[in-house]
This record gives structure tokens, C-alpha cells and sequence, in this order.
């Protein structure tokens, strides 16, 4: 009860704190990233708590975690109010992020509270990526911590064409994780650390020689900084803020468990991602967003696939008993030199198929390969694009495992394989989509390219589909 009690205090007294220190209406400082839109402000706390112990707190989950675990002090600038102002005026953006970010927080705070951090850092994606698990930057920098690819690489997060481990959430968590450390110990504070995280030790470390040999102060207010560093740890101390009381912002927060959300199971080498995700009894949406790493349809997971705790033992049990192929692709040595058109003519294929499945290939203006190549070729019968591995050398035949037998794919040079039988329903002349469909998944149940499908419907890769929706079949 005791610590109850000084947790209701403390919550007092910094929400106060942070009343006095940002007032509603000062004018907005020139550079900062989100500027006051001029929509309704969140009302103000009252002055003071009559008493702490009044002070009406949600049932415990995993927010309340996090608030207890709170260590940076508030920051005393106008860019915390004006971020403030832009998270709160957006309730929708706010619950986006919640809803994404609820599949990875428990983890991340399990990894945060192992090392003895403040439990900000658990925050951090939320700047950085709204976690967005393959959000993409101008600057190249991917996933949820958004890693540029030297910083990556040199947190030993692999980059190829069948994994990229900055979209992996716990190799990823784990990078970040040590690269503040790291930043932590070389500044010794976490607001240096995170503007370090932001724009490098280096830009930090020269801003602070810039103000010492003029005998500045070298804390983070007074060090100058690119403009979006200026805002980064505002921005963080804006989204603290907000969870640490929602209600004086107007904003709703969605309670998130405090459980684990996923686990780690063991996978064969090999696995399309459509099987993976019917053998775990998920959507492939689903399966994407927690096993983000993959770059194509077809997963390689070197350390396991994540899945829902709850849907673990079925996965297991489900591959045991699997008796049909994992894989749906078979793999050809292409020379330096040679066409797609020929490649996709050998194999049957539509050269825009090919395309779409090796969308990685360098090629000269006639459509030549600049490098040996191994593609990856639709399987006659699986005609939609599955995967992609660029590599300097040819490759050997992929192996795939079913049922614990080890089964050798053949390459594309040993054999042809038999076209399978259509379906009564590939004869259809329209679909009607339903919940859970993607273009991906129609164009293989009915035997079709995903390029011809997207075309005949005046689609693209980014449509949404809605339930209901009538496409026409090629």
C-alpha cells in the first residue's frame, strides 16, 4: 500500500509539474516539426490534488508498467507542448499506433526493464515508426527502431534478399537496445543518448565540444542540433506525458495486457509464408506483422518464426501432421547475360511474373541480367510470385523440410514439374471478396498471375480490399 501510495504521489506531483512548465498558448518556436494545427486544446489538470490517495488510477496493465517505470525528468521547452498539442488533437493516430504497437510493447518492456532503463525507451518506437514494423525512411533507416543499414549491419542485424533483421522485432529490439546502452554509458544521459540514437555520437559529440570551448552548458537544451534532433526527445517526453495521465489530453487510452503478446517456435528451413500462417491459423497479414524480417513470400528463418502465444501449439501440431509441400517455387542458375523473356518462356511463365517474382534483378536496358543470377521460379500449378534470392554464384538446390523428412526441391535445370489440376472454382468468371482475402491469396486460389488479376480490376499493390467487393477473374 505504501508503494501504491508514493506512485500516486509521484504522479501528482509531475503532472503538476508538467502543468507549470508548459502553458497552452505561447507562441510556437520556429523549426518545430509538428506545429499547434489550431484544433481544440486538451483541457488543463486542476491546479493541485487535495490529496494524492483521491487521484482515480486505472486497473493495472501493462501502461501502468510502463508509468511506474518512468525516469526522465520533465523538460522544460515549448517544442514538449507543441508535440503535446499535435498527439493529442489526433485520438485516431494515437489508437493506430496503440493497436500496432500492443503486439510488441510487452516484449520490448520485458528487454528495457532486464537492462535497468527507463521505461521511456520502450516509447521510442513510437517516434520513430508509429510501430510500423517495415516503415521505410528517406534515409533508408527500417523498422520499428528505425536502423539505417551501416547501423544495422554493425549491430549484426543481417540484410540480404531472404532476411532484413531491422524489420525483425526481437533482433531488432535487442540492436537497439544495445546501441543505448552503448550511447548511454559514452554521455552519461539518456536525453544525449537519445538525441545520439536520432542523428549519431558524432553530431551529438561535436555539438558538445562546440559549447564546452565556449564555456556553454553541455546538457541537451542548450546543445545545438539539427532541427528534427531539437524536437526527438520533446517528442518523447510529449508521448510520456500523454500515457502517463491520457484523460488531462482528452485521449481514450486502449488498455494493453500485461502478458506476453508472441513467442518463438522452431520452423523448417524453409516455409512459404501462406502455409506458415494457415498451418498457425492466421492470416498472412497477421503473420507479417510479427514476422516482418522476411522480405518475400517465402520465410527463412534462421532462428524460429514469431507467433501468437495462443496459436503455438496448433502451429506445432499442425506441421507435424502436414503431408503436402511447404514450398511452392523451384529455383533456376541464370548466366550473366540471359533474358527474362527466355527464362520465362523455358519455364512457361509470363515474363511480367517473372518480374514480379525476382523484382530484385539487375538488368540492362534489353532485359539482360548484369550478374549470374538465381531465380526463383513459380512452380507450374503456383503461377503467382513467391520469392527472390539475388546471388553472385550459382545455388544449389533448396531443401524444405515436411514432417520432419528432409525433401530436395529440384532446380529448374534437372526436370519440369507437372502442372496441377484446376480447380471447378478457377473457371469462375467473377470473386467476391471476403474477410481475411488479399490479391495475393485470389490469384492463387484461382491459378492466376497477381499482375494479371491487379490488371483486369484497375488495382495495385496498395489497394484495399474490402468484403463484398466483386473482381473480375482473368
Amino acid at each position: 500500500m505504501r508503494d501504491l501510495t508514493r506512485y500516486l504521489r509521484r504522479i501528482a506531483s509531475l503532472a503538476a509539474a508538467f502543468v507549470a512548465a508548459t502553458a497552452f498558448g505561447a507562441p510556437p518556436v520556429p523549426g518545430a516539426q509538428f506545429p499547434p494545427t489550431g484544433t481544440p486544446k486538451p483541457p488543463l489538470l486542476p491546479a493541485a490534488f487535495e490529496d494524492p490517495d483521491d487521484v482515480v488510477m486505472p486497473d493495472p496493465d501493462l501502461w501502468h508498467r510502463i508509468r511506474v517505470g518512468f525516469l526522465l525528468e520533465p523538460l522544460d521547452s515549448q517544442l514538449v507542448h507543441d508535440h503535446e498539442e499535435w498527439y493529442s488533437s489526433r485520438p485516431e493516430y494515437i489508437k493506430r499506433f496503440v493497436n500496432r504497437g500492443s503486439r510488441y510493447l510487452h516484449h520490448i518492456v520485458e528487454e528495457v526493464e532486464k537492462r535497468h532503463m527507463p521505461t521511456e525507451v520502450a516509447l521510442l518506437p513510437v517516434i520513430e515508426s508509429a510501430f510500423t514494423p517495415r516503415a521505410m525512411s528517406r534515409a533508408k533507416a527500417s523498422g520499428i527502431w528505425q536502423f539505417i543499414p551501416s547501423t544495422g549491419k554493425s549491430y549484426g542485424l543481417t540484410q540480404d534478399w531472404w532476411r532484413d533483421n531491422r524489420n525483425d522485432i526481437v533482433a531488432a529490439t535487442d540492436a537497439a537496445l544495445n546501441y543505448l546502452e552503448r550511447l548511454h554509458k559514452m554521455f552519461g544521459s539518456w536525453e544525449l543518448a537519445l538525441a545520439a540514437y536520432n542523428c549519431g555520437e558524432g553530431c551529438v559529440g561535436r555539438a558538445i565540444d562546440y559549447n564546452r570551448k565556449r564555456g556553454l552548458p553541455a546538457d541537451f537544451l542548450s546543445l545545438k542540433l539539427p532541427a528534427e534532433t531539437r524536437n526527438y526527445v520533446p517528442k518523447l517526453i510529449a508521448v510520456k506525458n500523454i500515457v502517463l495521465a491520457p484523460g488531462t489530453y482528452g485521449i481514450e487510452l486502449e488498455s494493453v495486457p500485461d502478458t506476453p503478446y508472441f513467442t518463438t517456435v522452431q520452423a523448417p528451413a524453409r516455409i512459404d509464408v501462406k502455409v506458415a500462417a494457415k498451418l498457425a491459423g492466421m492470416s498472412e497479414e497477421e503473420f507479417t506483422a510479427l514476422n516482418p524480417a522476411h522480405n518475400r513470400a517465402l520465410a527463412a528463418p534462421s532462428s524460429g518464426i514469431v507467433l501468437p502465444v495462443d496459436k503455438a501449439d496448433a502451429f506445432k501440431e499442425n506441421l507435424e501432421n502436414y503431408d503436402k509441400p511447404l514450398v511452392s517455387w523451384t529455383t533456376y542458375n541464370a548466366k550473366r547475360g540471359e533474358s527474362l523473356d527466355a527464362i520465362a518462356k523455358r519455364h512457361g511463365v509470363a515474363t511480367a511474373q517473372l518480374k514480379s517474382a525476382n523484382d530484385g534483378f539487375k538488368l540492362d536496358r534489353k532485359g539482360r541480367l548484369k550478374v549470374a543470377e538465381t531465380v526463383l521460379v513459380p512452380m507450374k500449378g503456383n503461377m503467382v510470385p513467391v520469392a527472390v534470392a539475388v546471388a553472385a554464384a550459382p545455388a544449389k538446390a533448396v531443401t524444405a523440410s515436411s514432417r520432419g523428412a528432409s525433401v530436395s526441391l529440384p532446380t529448374a535445370s534437372t526436370g519440369s514439374v507437372g502442372r496441377a489440376a484446376p480447380s471447378a472454382a478457377a473457371t469462375a468468371r467473377t470473386y467476391t471478396v471476403r474477410a481475411g482475402d488479399t490479391l495475393y491469396s485470389i490469384a492463387q486460389r484461382f491459378n492466376t498471375a497477381l499482375d494479371a488479376l491487379m490488371q483486369a480490376n484497375r488495382l495495385t499493390t496498395r489497394s484495399v480490399l474490402k468484403p463484398g467487393l466483386t473482381l473480375r477473374l482473368p
